[in-house]
């Protein structure tokens, strides 16, 4: 698990993708019982760059993913693909300059923003607020009256727009496929009063209809639930295993998880929660009634 989202040395850039690259690369020649020094030989290059690579600080190119495969007797094709689209992902991401990076809002959620813009598919389980991806826009200033101190409270329209602007990804020529399972504190938590929660539930609703929008809802009569250690989010950069990442928020700091065998088991756990809850069309109308009940 990593605790910051991007660091720095000098001109190189420690980013989440680069990092969960060089943990394969890494993971793939310790089973090959070889060491970096040897790494290198191969590659025609020094062992600080193996080092680099490893450690996520530069850009890997897939002459040499497909040369340290080669190395470590790696003939899974399936894994092989899964590295190098990760890798091209990797370095796409390096070179884009995106609007988050111009709105000093966003410090503490520019990685995790530019890591959502640059995913296939977000798989999200909540326990107590509606996905920002979800959120209309009284609903998110309610949430930033809440919690923002009161001098930030001018900060207030900045982070209505910009969760506007990461919204847009759910409508683009290509949109970005989310899968969300609420449990349904996150629908009976009023935030804003009755009338904006009726207004938010009516949305996701809307939502709900579309193709590349899947909702379930864990409702309270389920019981206890795999999912009660909090929420998170999984990244898909590709449709292989390989380059999913996690994320979690914290109080104090923003949590990825970047080895493949850990973000496995997040992906299990999701799995689990979303066998046990509601169907996407029980989930529409459980939505739909709760809806009903504000309104009354």
């Amino acid at each position: 698990m990593q605790k910051s989202g991007t660091g720095k040395r000098g001109s190189r850039v420690s980013t989440v993708l680069g990092r969960r690259l060089g943990a394969e690369l890494q993971r793939l020649r310790v089973a090959a019982h070889m060491t970096q020094q040897q790494a290198a030989q191969y590659l025609s290059a020094t062992a600080t760059k193996v080092v680099k690579m490893e450690s996520g600080w530069v850009p890997v190119r897939d002459p040499d993913i497909r040369a340290l495969c080669q190395l470590y007797d790696m003939t899974d094709d399936e894994v092989l693909a899964g590295l190098l689209e990760l890798a091209k992902t990797d370095r796409d991401r390096r070179r884009v300059k995106g609007w988050w990076n111009d709105t000093p809002t966003l410090a503490t959620q520019v990685e995790y923003i530019a890591m959502e813009d640059a995913a296939i598919k977000v798989r999200q389980w909540q326990v107590a607020l509606v996905p920002g991806l979800f959120q209309t826009a009284e609903y998110t200033r309610a949430l930033c009256v809440a919690q923002l101190p009161e001098e930030d409270i001018d900060r207030i329209e900045d982070v209505v727009t910009a969760r506007a602007k990461r919204q847009q990804r759910l409508y683009d020529e290509v949109p970005l496929r989310i899968h969300a399972v609420l449990w349904e504190a996150t629908l009976r938590h009023l935030v804003g009063g009755p009338e904006v929660m009726a207004r938010q539930l009516a949305h996701l609703s809307q939502l709900a209809e579309r193709p590349n929008v899947h909702i379930q809802v864990l409702p309270f009569r389920a019981g206890a639930n795999a999912g009660g250690s909090g929420p998170f989010n999984i990244l898909s950069f590709g449709e292989n295993a390989a380059v999913d990442v996690v994320h979690m928020d914290t109080p104090r700091s923003t949590i990825w998880v970047e080895h493949a065998e850990e973000s496995a088991e997040f992906v299990a756990l999701f799995n689990h929660v979303m066998k046990v809850s509601l169907s996407p069309h029980d989930s529409a109308q459980f939505i739909d009634s709760i809806a009903k009940e504000l309104k009354a």
